[in-house]
């Protein structure tokens, strides 16, 4: 093919904060580097550098595009591989095709000893061909749940940079808004939603750490956004991170942060999808092999729920109370239960694989019954 090689940079890249030069390429951080460097959790570390959200986006008449990129993967002693990760390629937001990557790094992670070992492996391509001449959009999607290193992006033609044109949809969350257990990057609940809300996607979705750490709440406080959702209660419970003295006041302080940046930008507090496991039960949270796949569960004591420790119920009754009593002056601030958008009558169709995360059709369905969320907020503000 003509050899068009286009230097990669954030104007090209949405949902990254930064991009970091690596000895191979250009690695995307949805958290900025003085963010990162006020924790040094490891989980983290892994969660807010896998792309869940990003998107390289451009205008173009190519018929064929390459990319290069080094991924990196996590795995478990003595567990099958995940399925490759998946990125997909959408032509005037058409999901028109997909490919994977081969080769990459891989970290080997053992629970039982809580150690992990990088095992190395070489950069791959990605080849999108036979796409229409015609002058097009195009959005290129990342892997949610791999480590990708951008190496060089060519063409057969020129790309060209394109313009925000739609309402900025600034989100939060756990693994869930992550993508755990969706197939394919825009098959995460929030892409679905935004997709169907004709929104733009910023996922702060990091598997493990919604934990109101006050440098995402002061990240999210600096991000240009046109509405903004934080969804709160799994990763707080299944950590054991909290009791109830402390969840408040954390809440309100996340949300103060925020509000800060964003006095009046519709802002809406999500609660924690059905999860039975811990419903009733605290953290914290233990990885169960037993059946031979990764499954999760609860180890806590459900009596002591009355001294403070934090279950999905309790956390859902305390969101709701302090939306009640901040809407009072924030007129822009609403509740939505989590249990609406994924409730116990949707487990028996759509269960929970891992006892924990949902499983593809339950992301397209909690990501439909969101976008009316988002269509209905945009449509009264």
């Amino acid at each position: 093919m003509g050899s068009v090689t286009t230097p990669i940079s954030l104007e090209f890249l949405r949902g990254a904060q930064e991009l970091d030069q690596t000895p191979h390429g250009l690695l995307p951080h949805r958290l900025p580097g003085w963010a990162r460097a006020q924790c040094g959790d490891q989980q983290l570390a892994m969660a807010e550098s896998q792309p869940a959200g990003c998107r390289l986006v451009f205008d173009t008449s190519a018929t064929v595009i390459e990319l290069d990129a080094l991924r990196t993967r996590p795995a478990y002693v003595g567990m099958p591989m995940r399925p490759d990760g998946v990125y997909d390629l959408l032509m005037d937001g058409a999901l028109t095709a997909q490919a994977s990557l081969t080769g990459g790094n891989v970290l080997m992670k053992d629970a039982a000893a809580g150690t992990e070992e990088l095992v190395a492996g070489p950069p791959g391509v990605i080849r999108f061909a036979e796409l229409p001449a015609r002058h097009k959009s195009v959005e290129i999607w990342l892997p949610h749940n791999e480590i990708t290193e951008l190496i060089a992006l060519r063409s057969d033609a020129p790309l060209t940079p394109c313009a925000i044109t739609r309402p900025v949809w600034l989100h939060h969350g756990s693994s869930i808004s992550h993508g755990s257990n969706a197939l394919h990057p825009t098959g995460t609940w929030p892409a679905v939603a935004a997709a169907g809300a004709d929104v733009e996607l910023i996922n702060l979705g990091m598997g493990g750490s919604a934990l109101l750490d006050p440098f995402t709440a002061r990240t999210m406080r600096d991000t240009p956004a046109d509405l903004i959702t934080v969804k709160i209660g799994i990763n707080i419970v299944n950590a054991d991170l909290m009791r109830l003295r402390a969840f408040g006041p954390a809440v309100h302080g996340f949300l103060d942060t925020i509000r800060d940046g964003h006095p009046t930008t519709p802002l809406i507090v999500v609660s924690a999808l059905h999860c039975p496991i811990h419903e009733n039960t605290p953290g914290p949270l233990a990885p169960d092999f037993s059946s031979g796949t990764m499954a999760f569960a609860a180890t806590g004591d459900p009596a002591e729920v009355s001294a403070g420790k934090l279950t999905l119920r309790v956390i859902r009754d305390e969101l709701a109370r302090i939306v009640r009593q901040r809407a009072a002056t924030d007129t822009h601030l609403r509740y939505v239960d989590g249990l609406d958008l994924y409730g116990p009558a949707d487990l028996a169709d759509f269960p929970l694989p891992d006892r924990l995360h949902p499983g593809p059709q339950a992301h397209e369905l909690i990501g439909h019954r969101f976008a009316a969320v988002l269509r209905e907020t945009i449509g009264s503000s």
